[in-house]
């Protein structure tokens, strides 16, 4: 396997091509592609990349860049594609309709803060905005990740047992315009790793049909249904399709979380993407100064992993969820899953919400001992914590 010096966008545009090149054997591989910023690069990779049997889209819209990557996976074809902040924001009809349909799309999102005012920096809130749509959800934290967590998301995806489209998610330029050493697998391996993709309810011409039309509400209810179950699959699924990973590659892919320093740990934070990536270096820092505390690094937010996330707390007193993302009037979107994932089960534990690095702002060492500090003082959760506000001056200019 090549290891190369690349950036996050690279990174996604190769595991997206040579995902679907795999499926050359079989009815190809489809894209749509519409640019936005700081995802460009990554549908230009894609559209350079010669397709042995595969068709790369350009069209007007994000939302027609998912209808083209809709009606190629209908027709059978291993569809993807990948958007950003507004662009996906536009797409999200299409989005929905992909989910309720069940097709095995894979999109790359690079998370920029929703405008107006514009704003490209890192935010969460675009693929977090979708969090009650049908769609896996994974934050990767460097370029690796990407890489692998993208061929990864096309065979859990494609799993008969799931069926369901996958977003992989990455911070604005931190990761995306980032270099550094990649692994890009090559060709033969992710051949041996991605099975033909066999799409059970794809549209041929011996078999014609009408797919969206008028149903009744017990037909919705049943349908709705099936999607919660088929979500109540994923984690297996998702751990097998890693140790297949791990079979075929020699590495571990990374699980839905990942822990550090939890097993006795009085305080933990939860974080996901490059804010987990600082934040475990203040941990182990912590560490070596005596303090229990963990870290919690969130890959999986949907489904979101409830069980696992309580064991990994099970020692823990405090919790702090960083949220590099808002929801208006309620804080963190993290935040509010991790405050369900305890109800019910603990009542002594605090969680407090700390909105970080909103805008793409900072998000430093320092400004996480801060959280950490004040996290250890707390005997009781209170309204989220703001940090990174702009003076009043800042805010006239």
């Amino acid at each position: 396997m090549p290891v190369e010096v690349v950036t996050g966008n690279h990174a996604a545009g190769y595991a997206l091509s040579v995902a679907g090149e795999a499926n050359r054997t079989a009815r190809g591989a489809a894209c749509g592609i519409y640019p936005i910023t700081p995802q460009t690069e990554i549908v230009e990779r894609i559209a350079a990349f010669p397709f042995t049997k595969g068709r790369v889209v350009a069209v007007e819209s994000e939302h027609s860049a998912m209808g083209v990557s809709m009606g190629a996976s209908l027709a059978g074809a291993r569809a993807f594609t990948a958007s950003s902040s507004n662009g996906l924001a536009y797409m999200v009809e299409n989005i929905m309709t992909a989910g309720f349909y069940r097709l095995p799309i894979v999109m790359v999102a690079v998370n920029r803060t929703l405008g107006p005012p514009w704003n490209i920096w890192a935010d969460q809130s675009d693929t977090l905005m979708l969090r009650d749509f049908p769609w896996i959800q994974l934050y990767c934290s460097d370029n690796q990740e990407v890489t692998d967590t993208t061929l990864l998301a096309f065979r859990l995806a494609e799993d008969h047992r799931v069926l369901l489209p996958v977003l992989v998610c990455m911070d604005a330029f931190i990761v995306s315009h980032t270099q550094g050493e990649t692994d890009l697998p090559e060709q033969a391996d992710v051949d041996r790793y991605l099975p033909d993709l066999d799409l059970p309810h794809r549209l041929t011409h011996d078999d014609p049909r009408t797919l969206g039309g008028l149903i009744w509400p017990d037909v919705t209810t049943s349908l709705r249904l099936e999607t919660h179950e088929a979500m109540g699959r994923v984690p297996a699924v998702f751990e097998e399709c890693r140790s297949a990973f791990q079979d075929v590659f020699g590495r571990d892919p990374g699980g839905m979380m990942d822990t550090l320093e939890v097993e006795d740990a009085e305080e933990i934070l939860i974080a996901s993407a490059t804010v987990a990536t600082t934040a475990a270096e203040v941990v182990k820092r912590a560490r070596a100064e005596g303090r229990k505390v963990g870290l919690v690094k969130m890959r999986m937010f949907r489904p979101f992993p409830e069980e696992a996330l309580r064991r990994a707390c099970a020692s823990a007193r405090r919790v702090g969820v960083l949220d590099r993302d808002y929801a208006a009037g309620l804080g963190g979107v993290w935040w509010q899953d991790v405050r369900a994932a305890f109800q019910g089960h603990r009542d002594d534990v605090v969680i407090q919400d700390y909105l970080v690095g909103i805008g793409g702002g900072d998000v430093t060492p320092g400004l996480i001992e801060d959280v950490l500090e004040d996290l250890r003082g707390r005997e009781r959760a209170g309204p989220p914590v703001w940090t990174g506000i702009a003076t009043e001056k800042e805010v006239m200019v």
